[in-house]
């Protein structure tokens, strides 16, 4: 907490923190009169967005079939499957990206020429950055909260399955009316820690496909402030942008976390 004066300083290295001179919010107000900012908003809120809505219900999705296959050595399979892209690093996620959308060469293109399409320059197109961001995030990180949604599912007590047995439900019924209820919890403390995370989205991959051909779309809050901040060496201006950044995330967690414990649904505190 002390680092964050520097927000409300004209930060100089040779002053030091305390002996800078105190701008208060004169870096707020210029970024916020600045022509980049709603820019920089917009396509942080639609990137943002757009990954929620995609990549946290599908590990929701995946963990309730993986959990009703029956065969050990599939089911294993399955999971090791699923869960292994969650170590391969960014970078290497980005450059396997290069290579499979290459326009010439890439297999993704290969395929859509095969098929009487033209080849289609995936990572200058500003159009196609949040596609391929989510859908790379989706491949990414599905199997690691479907471990923790199958653990879940793993604690739920088995005679309710048995009983709704009995009582003739048939699978999608179980589903719906035993396992679903029984990891809401899960659900609702996942769902509270992704919007509390909502726009810190991957600074790393997004700086890593940004292209000059489509930085209108790709150029987010922290890529900005990546830029100012250690291109520009502007360390008060950048603070004050990633404090902006922080303080909308810890709002967003701060009133779900509350809609959440009104709703009776668990939540962080």
């Amino acid at each position: 907490m002390y680092g964050v004066q520097i927000a409300f300083r004209d930060y100089q290295a040779d002053a030091g923190f305390l002996h800078s001179p105190w701008v208060g919010l004169a870096h707020f107000q210029r970024f916020f009169n600045s022509h980049q900012f709603w820019d920089l908003l917009s396509n942080t809120i639609w990137l943002a967005l757009f990954n929620l809505l995609v990549v946290f219900p599908v590990p929701i999705v995946l963990a309730l079939i993986v959990n009703q296959l029956r065969l050990g050595r599939f089911r294993r399979f399955a999971q090791t499957v699923l869960y292994a892209p969650n170590f391969i690093s960014t970078v290497v996620i980005v450059g396997m990206l290069y290579v499979f959308l290459a326009p010439r060469s890439g297999l993704v293109n290969n395929l859509i020429v095969f098929m009487g399409g033209d080849p289609i320059f995936f990572m200058a197109e500003s159009e196609w950055f949040r596609p391929v961001y989510v859908g790379s995030s989706l491949w990414q990180e599905a199997g690691f909260s479907m471990v923790i949604y199958l653990a879940a599912l793993a604690a739920i007590d088995p005679s309710l399955h048995e009983a709704a047995k009995m009582d003739g439900a048939t699978r999608w019924q179980r589903i719906r009316h035993v396992d679903l209820p029984g990891i809401s919890s899960t659900i609702s403390v996942l769902f509270i820690l992704s919007i509390g995370n909502l726009l810190n989205i991957g600074f790393e991959k997004a700086l890593l496909m940004q292209t000059p051909l489509n930085k209108d779309t790709s150029q987010i809050i922290q890529t900005y402030v990546y830029e100012v901040g250690l291109l520009q060496a502007q360390f008060s201006f950048s603070a004050a942008v990633g404090l902006f950044n922080s303080l909308i995330n810890m709002t967003l967690l701060l009133v779900f976390n509350h809609v959440a414990r009104r709703a009776r649904q668990a939540s962080l505190f």
